[in-house]
């Protein structure tokens, strides 16, 4: 036996709304009813009040009080007065309540059936009595004369006639709270049915179900997910986009614009057309955006999804790094495999002497920078890195120099500044410092002489405080005017697809708090100067901003 699936959110609403606004109506009409016949009952009181007031009060009533056969004269002018003013019946009678005029004939000279001792008394008495012609309303007023009551009045209108007035207004009550019931109704039906729509028929418990996993699934997806507004404004925001855009708990509601997020990342979240796959990078990571616009007629927002790619990146950096090595070891067993023949020939020639000048020669070249990096250098990360990039640059025709006052003894580097974040500063700024002078190996030396190879001078020095990266080379350097712009990603002098070693390095600055200042060196090239502080941050203090200063506050060629 199938289970009947509950009504319907909108259903539900739709039919507590009509038992609302039926209860509400039905309210209405009957204190409607109720205050009508109040006003009816104080209506025809009050008119039979001004009624007998007149009748009592007019002078040949007065007259004919005091006359032999009061009935005679009082009658006619009675029943008169009584369809004029719409009562019911005008009694005239005898202080002792004997009847002189009466709507039906034989009851006059009969005993007026009511009180009529406050009357009596000189005052105007209302009252709701069984008469005659059934319950009325009535009212007696004392006739004077002289000062004394030669008479009473009594004018009065019945139930009956009440009623059949209040049946007609009852039914245009009726009518109007038909009405308002169909209307009020209709519009609840037209509002449900929009409700129905955007519910999709499910009811309370269905909604109430799809929130708690939608809440959940927010927080158990580990990528980031933005929903935007039709007017760009954060409608929802999942824990993983905060951490990987860096907003706080106050960011729903706020415009995108308004987040400080970098220029491109901003471009990418507003733009009216799908995103497939962007890298973009934010002041700590790579991340990959995907935005698609919600679209029913008219741009209703954008869902953003977002994945780190700052783990990836910087293996896919170690990985490109690991190949360069390789590179250079095949090369280097290359060239070493050439020296062992000639040195083989020479002692086959009976070179003897040659064979072995030439053989130290060419050990205590490759020793020299081996001994000064180890002896400087005592992290090993950056030691084996300096000798790997020292085998890449010269396949390049490019000699790697370390500057005589590096040092950098081991233990120094706190655990706050990763090896990672430093392979990738130092690796790429001896990448982009080989790679430019390798295009120009004719740059003119600090003395005018023309080198007969290029330069690349790397400093690496660990202070109390701070670390000391510098790397100068002797290729054309950097155009001041776009000293500004060298760190954003996409900016490469080597083409189309590269541009994004520098912004990975200005990245890695600011994570560890660091500095970043672009200027010439002393042999003409390009020289970059990364400061790191070595201590640990004060726990609620924010990171030192990443300074790459403008072309007038970096060093400007001569």
């Amino acid at each position: 036996m199938r289970i009947p699936r509950p009504r319907s959110l909108a259903g539900q609403l739709f039919a507590m709304q009509v038992v609302l606004v039926a209860a509400v109506v039905a309210g209405c009409a009957l204190f409607a009813y109720l205050t009508d016949r109040s006003q009816a009952e104080e209506t025809a009181r009050l008119q039979t009040i001004a009624t007998a007031t007149a009748v009592a009060r007019s002078p040949s009533v007065i007259a004919a009080a005091g006359s032999a056969d009061p009935s005679r004269a009082l009658q006619p002018y009675a029943e008169g007065l009584r369809r004029a003013a719409g009562v019911n019946f005008v009694v005239v009678m005898a202080p002792d309540g004997t009847r002189w005029t009466h709507p039906e004939t034989e009851e006059i000279g009969r005993a007026y059936l009511g009180h009529t001792e406050q009357a009596l008394r000189g005052e105007t008495y209302s009252e709701k009595h069984l008469g005659v012609l059934g319950p009325s309303i009535r009212t007696v007023v004392p006739v004077y004369s002289d000062g004394e009551v030669v008479g009473l009045v009594s004018a009065g209108i019945t139930i009956q006639r009440i009623s059949e007035q209040m049946r007609k207004q009852v039914a245009a009550l009726l009518a109007v709270a038909g009405g308002a019931l169909a209307l009020g109704g209709a519009g609840t039906y037209v509002i449900n049915a929009r409700l129905r729509r955007h519910t999709h028929g499910m009811n309370a418990t269905e909604l109430s179900r799809m929130h708690d996993y939608h809440e959940a699934a927010l927080h158990a997806v580990r990528e980031g997910l933005l929903m935007l507004d039709g007017r760009r404004r954060i409608a929802l925001v999942n824990d993983g986009a905060r951490e990987l855009l860096g907003l706080d708990g106050a960011a729903v509601g706020r415009p995108v614009a308004d987040l400080g997020l970098p220029a491109p990342l901003t471009g990418a979240l507003l733009a009216s057309e799908p995103r497939v796959d962007e890298v973009h990078l934010t002041a700590d990571r790579v991340v990959v955006v995907n935005t698609s616009p919600v679209v029913g007629g008219e741009h209703r927002g954008t869902v953003v999804t977002l994945r780190d790619h700052t783990e990836l990146q910087s293996l896919s950096g170690e990985l490109d790094s690991e190949r360069k090595f390789s590179e250079a070891l095949r090369s280097q067993a290359h060239e070493a495999a050439n020296r062992l023949h000639t040195v083989v020939s020479l002692i086959e020639l009976g070179r003897t002497d040659e064979a072995v000048d030439f053989a130290t020669a060419e050990l205590e070249l490759a020793q020299v920078l081996t001994d000064r990096v180890v002896g400087a250098v005592g992290e090993p990360v950056l030691a084996a890195l300096l000798l790997g990039k020292a085998a890449q640059a010269n396949e390049r025709g490019v000699e790697l120099v370390l500057a005589e006052d590096s040092r950098i003894d081991d233990g120094v580097l706190p655990p706050s500044l990763p090896a990672r974040d430093l392979v990738t500063i130092l690796g790429n700024l001896i990448d982009n410092a080989v790679d430019a002078t390798a295009r120009d190996t004719a740059v003119p030396g600090p003395r005018g002489g023309v080198p007969a190879r290029g330069r690349v001078t790397v400093t690496a020095r660990a202070d109390r405080d701070e670390l000391l990266i510098r790397v100068h080379d002797t290729g054309a350097g950097v155009d001041p005017e776009r000293a500004e712009t060298v760190f954003s990603r996409g900016w490469s002098t080597r083409g189309a697809g590269r541009g994004l070693g520098l912004a990975l390095v200005r990245q890695a600055v600011h994570r560890s708090r660091g500095t970043v200042v672009l200027g010439r060196g002393p042999d003409g090239g390009a020289e970059f100067t990364i400061r790191l502080p070595l201590h640990t941050a004060i726990p609620g203090t924010g990171p030192q901003t990443t300074r790459t200063p403008t072309p007038t506050s970096a060093k400007a060629p001569e």
